[in-house]
């Protein structure tokens, strides 16, 4: 049976038919790919209308292909421009956009889609492979080994925390701490919400990821005149140098994959955490770790790898026992009931060819995009070379319009421009924004697990095999990076304390950033107090231990101690007619959401536009109207293809204005 679904899978593969499905699907996930921020949900619904009454072979064609494109073409925007592609692709900046910074994009897109293509491949012999073996593996995960995970996941903070472990585990906690915004799993409770609607479900990943990473990258490019890249070719040197660095560092590319593929397949843990932990591996298992942060082709190649692979993970809890391990499998689940495909036992049954069919296609599919990428990377990489104030307007157009994905609301943007401010403080003062975000990922999933480990199995939890294996693994994983941290072998992310030009001669805004923080673990501490136990036990353990971090922090700062890792200013001796200040530069974030809240999205863009490019980019009035019609044209082509309406202004509802204006 299993050889004729076999040969049947590879019937239908070869087809005109499911081919030509099958590359519709990888143009559209290019597409949304390359576009910073929207990722596999957004992809996915845009297809699900057309899937309707189309027989499950090309269905599953057309869904299978937008799945490993997406995970090698958000590279783009990772390397080129220090934007998040999406959720999965953020940890890629921290060595990606250096590399592109010196000329070495070419080398470092080569590295990822390289190492993204052995990623996906595995992740498809992992999937063929596990289709029958992984049931009972999968099934033997409850929450206790989900919340140990989780942990594994944390664990990864003192790699990613520089020079200041103390800056790290603060950073970290004030991540879990906001990420506990809203209502507790325990018992539905609502924390630190101010009693506003918008907050109730918490602040959504991907306003987070691009406040903290896209925001304060974008502002830092505008402080100077020139392009992206500081050489005069767009992708630099070392396309042939990235296929060697893959072959290279061969077994850290299958380590990474075979990693991808294990996460990916648990549910729940979802894809914006596994990039983070390959990388978090991969600066703990190197000698040298002097140049993660600063351009090193191996902190591109494991999270690649890593993100790639876990698609073909993310499928055999999906095709098994229907349950999605992140947003884009539970769009992918719902296709196949739209299609009449049942997910669970029957899928390795009487429908056992259909699943080989998706293998097949998936390592197909990740073929044709890596060839696609590889063949468009010379045209977009010549955006680097433009002068990038010409840029800037059309990467903030972009993430606001990303940014307003989850809720489609004016409340997305304020909470963009508020986080997006966040992030600039982080990113100047040397707070390790990696830890940060990982703290805010795992945040309500850590609390989850633990209350249902709890509640089921009292603590005894903490004596079952699986349970023991992953706390000897987290217990290996803190010894290499304690080790390491003592024989002066940690990096840094946020280049904190690394370099003394840049030691603070005035410790005042420094002071008044980690009150800030205090403050939060204050206010944290301070809701909790307020609920049940159950309620607000996760968040008061959270605030303790980042008031703890936090202070040790704050005592070498107030003791104006100018040799502490913990004191960092990145504008001790920033040049003074920089183009755009950082206070310049909030300032226009604040008047485009300022305006959107008047006049409405659409309308506030084109005057933001016109604006911006006359004042700051001082482009002439022909470049400036060309340029501003063309994003008004992309963004009328991405509001109709996603039936969108943009967020409207009260001069809008009041006059009640036709669409787009509305």
């Amino acid at each position: 049976m299993m050889m004729d679904a076999f040969w049947q899978a590879l019937a239908n593969l070869l087809t005109l038919q499911h081919f030509t499905y099958l590359s519709l699907g990888v143009l559209v996930g290019l597409v949304v790919g390359v576009l910073p921020g929207l990722g596999g949900i957004v992809g996915m619904s845009l297809l699900l209308p057309f899937i309707y009454g189309m027989d499950p072979t090309s269905a599953m064609a057309l869904l299978i292909g937008i799945l490993p494109v997406l995970a090698t073409s958000d590279t783009f925007a990772s390397v080129l421009m220090g934007i998040p592609g999406s959720s999965a692709s953020q940890a890629t900046i921290l060595d990606g956009f250096p590399m592109s910074k010196k000329g070495q994009a070419a080398r470092a897109l080569s590295a990822a889609f390289s190492a993204s293509f052995i990623g996906g491949i595995f992740g498809a012999i992992v999937l063929s492979v596990s289709v029958i073996a992984a049931r009972p593996l999968i099934l033997s995960f409850g929450a206790a080994e989900l919340f140990m995970l989780t942990i594994f996941g944390l664990s990864m903070v003192g790699v990613l925390s520089g020079n200041s472990l103390a800056k790290g585990i603060a950073a970290c906690a004030a991540g879990l701490a906001i990420g506990s915004i809203g209502a507790a799993p325990a018992t539905g409770e609502y924390r630190m919400d101010f009693g506003a609607l918008y907050l109730m479900d918490g602040l959504p990943l991907v306003i987070v990821g691009l406040g903290i990473f896209a925001i304060p990258e974008i502002g830092d490019l505008l402080r100077q005149k020139g392009s992206i890249s500081n050489t005069s070719s767009a992708l630099g040197t070392g396309w042939l140098q990235g296929l060697k660095d893959t072959w290279t560092y061969r077994w850290l590319t299958l380590r990474c994959s075979g990693l991808g593929s294990i996460l990916g397949a648990i549910p729940g843990l979802g894809g914006s955490v596994v990039d983070w932990i390959a990388y978090g591996h991969v600066v703990q298992t190197s000698k040298d770790k002097s140049q993660f942060g600063k351009g090193d082709v191996r902190g591109v190649i494991a999270p690649e790898s890593t993100t790639s692979a876990k698609e073909g993970g993310g499928l055999i809890p999906t095709l098994l026992f229907g349950i999605p391990g992140s947003g884009s499998m539970a769009i992918f689940l719902a296709g196949m009931v739209l299609i009449g495909l049942q997910p669970g036992p029957s899928m390795v049954s009487e429908n056992l060819d259909i699943t080989y069919t998706i293998v097949w296609s998936l390592a197909l599919a990740n073929l044709l995009g890596t060839a696609l990428c590889i063949v468009l990377a010379p045209g977009i990489a010549k955006l680097t070379q433009i002068r990038y104030p010409l840029i800037a307007p059309f990467m903030i157009a972009i993430v606001a319009f990303a940014a307003f994905q989850p809720t489609r609301a004016f409340d997305d943007l304020l909470a963009l421009l508020v986080v997006g401010v966040f992030g600039i403080l982080l990113r100047r003062f040397g707070w390790p924004r990696p830890a940060f975000l990982i703290g805010f990922v795992l945040a309500t999933q850590s609390e989850r697990y633990l209350y249902q480990a709890v509640q089921f199995s009292g603590f005894e939890i903490f004596t079952r095999p699986i349970v023991l294996v992953i706390a000897a693994i987290i217990a290996l994983s803190v010894w290499l990076g304690a080790r390491s941290t003592k024989s002066g072998g940690s990096f840094n992310t946020e280049a904190t304390g690394s370099e003394s030009a840049d030691r603070p001669t005035q410790f005042g805004p420094q002071i008044a950033f980690s009150l800030l923080i205090l403050g939060i673990f204050l206010f944290a501490a301070y809701e909790s107090w307020k609920l049940s136990f159950l309620g607000g036990v996760f968040t008061a353990g959270v605030a303790a231990v980042g008031l703890a971090a936090t202070a040790f922090v704050l005592v070498p700062q107030l003791g104006r101690k100018v040799g502490a890792n913990a004191n960092y200013d990145a504008e001790a001796n920033r040049d003074a007619d920089d183009n755009v200040s950082p206070y310049a530069y909030i300032g226009w974030l604040a008047g485009f959401v300022a305006s959107i809240a008047v006049i409405g999205f659409f309308a506030a863009l084109l005057l933001f536009f016109m604006t911006f490019l006359r004042v700051v980019a001082k482009a002439s009035w022909l470049t400036s109207l060309l340029l501003t019609a063309g994003i008004a044209t992309v963004m009328l082509t991405l509001a109709s293809s996603l039936n969108l309406v943009f967020p409207a202004g009260y001069l809008q509802l009041w006059f009640d204005l036709p669409w787009p204006f509305r």
